[in-house]
C-alpha cells in the first residue's frame, strides 16, 4: 500500500509539473547579436543610464543613425532594445536587451516599441505587451500571453573600461 502511494504521488507530482505555464522566450530564429559598447565614451553615448531610458539598435535601418556601425555589428532579427531595467534580486537599475522582433508575428519587420506611460514593450500588430522593466520580457498581455511567449533576451555583460557588450553568445 505504501508503495503505491508513493507511485501515486509521483504520477501527481508529474502530471503537475507538465501542466506548468513556461514562458518560451526563445521562439525567434537565432541571429547574431553582437554590439560593442565596450568603452565609457561609447557607454556614455549609446548607453541607458536611467531606471526606463532605452535605446533601439539596427544595422541595416542603422539606428541609431550616428553609431559607428562596423563590420562585426550585429543586430539579431529585428533589431535590439537595449533598456535600463529594474534587478529582481538587488533592486538596482541593470542594462536589458531583447530582439525588438514581436515573437508572436514572427517577422522582422514587426516590432515592439516602448509605452512611455507604462514602459511596456508593445507590439502595435497583435497589441501583446511585454513587461521589460522587471519581468525580464515575459508578456503581460495579449496574444503573447495566451500563447506564453516572450521577448528573446540577449546578454549584457560588463567590460572593465565602463563600457558593456550586447551579446547572444
Amino acid at each position: 500500500m505504501k508503495f503505491l502511494r508513493m507511485i501515486i504521488a509521483a504520477v501527481v507530482v508529474l502530471v503537475s509539473l507538465a501542466a506548468c505555464d513556461r514562458v518560451n522566450n526563445k521562439s525567434l530564429p537565432t541571429f547574431t547579436v553582437r554590439i560593442y559598447l565596450n568603452d565609457y565614451a561609447l557607454w556614455n553615448t549609446y548607453g541607458v543610464h536611467g531606471l526606463g531610458e532605452y535605446r533601439v539598435f539596427n544595422r541595416d535601418k542603422r539606428l541609431p543613425s550616428n553609431f559607428p556601425y562596423n563590420i562585426n555589428t550585429y543586430t539579431g532579427f529585428g533589431g535590439v532594445l537595449l533598456f535600463m531595467g529594474q534587478d529582481m534580486q538587488s533592486g538596482g537599475a541593470v542594462p536589458l536587451a531583447f530582439d525588438m522582433a514581436c515573437p508572436v508575428e514572427h517577422n522582422a519587420e514587426v516590432t515592439v516599441s516602448i509605452d512611455p506611460d507604462n514602459l511596456d514593450a508593445v507590439c502595435h500588430k497583435c497589441d501583446s505587451h511585454y513587461d521589460v522593466l522587471i519581468g525580464g520580457g515575459g508578456p503581460k498581455s495579449g496574444m503573447a500571453w495566451d500563447r506564453k511567449v516572450g521577448l528573446n533576451p540577449y546578454r549584457v555583460l560588463p567590460t572593465n573600461t565602463g563600457g558593456y557588450i550586447i551579446t547572444n553568445r
